[in-house]
């Protein structure tokens, strides 16, 4: 077992990494919170498959229990379902010294957050990751969200779980298309700051020993940027390279695609738009394009400028007329450049049309 821990102003907590944790969930807990209630929160996929396991564990550990199950996908990241959740919560007779079990992917990791972070205005949370997205990502940081009609995590609170496991095992399970959805954030994050990770993420074998190591260091890499910033007023915005074109195309898709494929087409286009300003070299685009489709992901998209300037108007990023945008420099190398609204047109068109000629040379 691989463990990191993350310390930040609000928190102290511990994220291991590695075979059979879910069994032993309950027994890692218990000495953290106590054997009390416990509400497991998953979805249709991921509770047929691992809530048996989670339940047995926490049993033995002392804990009473309830699991919630949602219906699987980004559709149910709402707050249509998350009411349901504090209300069985409040029959259940939780109080602050209970905990919520987050089993499943990162729509379960940012629900069963915000209801842990809501309910009597905070109670313990567990985060049980159970795709490669969530455990490199969302399920550390303390980030948790719900969408509206709107936008994207537009309601939503900064709260750092007690702990977060993620059990290896998971992997045999995930579609193909759920392992390349993960490798769109560990790209990101070897682009932002570990060529070395960033290599890792390109190779074209990639076996599961090699995935474990890879989480371990996302999970490092993201420790040490939440630990200077917790809120997202500075440095943690680097985290959102690839982000700010990436929820525009996944929100011009209804969220059909997914989070890290978008954020894949996203960092391309960025990636694009800074070579053409000189901001960075030809080479950091072409390495990046050849690691994505190393990984099975897309780098450009059918969508035109207007349609997805006009999703971006409702990103949470987004401050009146200004917007951040996360520009790299190099591999592993990043800087921060806040823009009006039209010079961020200028970057999307930009990387428009240079991703669609790349496109076209390929096809």
């Amino acid at each position: 077992m691989n463990s990191v821990t993350v310390t930040t102003p609000s928190k102290k907590y511990y994220v291991h990494t590695g075979a059979e944790l879910l069994t032993v969930a309950g027994e890692l807990t218990a000495p953290l919170r106590g054997a009390g209630k416990a509400m497991i929160v998953s979805d249709t996929n991921v509770a047929p498959v691992y809530a048996a396991r989670v339940q047995k564990s926490l049993e033995h550990a002392g804990f009473t229990h309830r699991l919630h199950v949602i219906p699987a996908g980004e559709g149910s990241k709402n707050i249509h379902s998350l009411f349901p959740i504090l209300n069985e919560m409040a029959s259940f007779g939780m109080t602050r010294g209970d905990t919520v079990f987050a089993l499943g992917g990162g729509v379960i990791g940012d629900m069963g957050g915000l209801a842990a972070s809501l309910y009597m205005r905070g109670i313990g949370l567990v985060q049980l990751p159970t795709s490669l997205l969530a455990a490199v990502d969302s399920s550390v940081g303390g980030k948790t969200a719900i969408d509206l009609d709107a936008g994207k995590n537009l309601v939503g609170t900064f709260y750092q779980p007690d702990l977060v496991l993620y059990d290896t095992d998971t992997l045999a399970t995930l579609p193909k298309e759920q392992l390349a959805n993960g490798f769109g954030e560990i790209v990101k994050t070897g682009m932002i700051r570990d060529e070395k990770l960033f290599r890792a993420s390109a190779r074209e074998n990639v076996s599961a020993a090699d995935i474990a190591g890879i989480v371990h260091r996302c999970v490092e890499i993201k420790r040490d940027v939440v630990r200077s910033d917790e809120k997202e007023t500075g440095l943690r915005m680097i985290l959102n390279f690839g982000h700010t074109f990436g929820h525009a195309v996944e929100k011009c898709s209804h969220f059909s695609i997914p989070h890290g494929f978008c954020v894949a087409i996203g960092m391309a286009l960025i990636t694009a738009a800074c070579v053409k300003r000189r901001i960075c070299e030809a080479d950091v685009y072409s390495r990046l394009v050849a690691a994505l489709k190393a990984r099975g992901l897309p780098f450009s998209t059918q969508y035109g400028v207007d349609e997805l300037f006009s999703s971006m108007m409702a990103d949470k990023k987004r401050a009146s007329n200004t917007v951040t945008l996360v520009l790299p420099t190099g591999i592993g190398t990043v800087e921060r450049r806040k823009v009006m609204l039209d010079e961020a047109r200028e970057f999307l068109e930009e990387g428009l049309e240079l991703t669609k000629n790349a496109q076209e040379a390929i096809a």
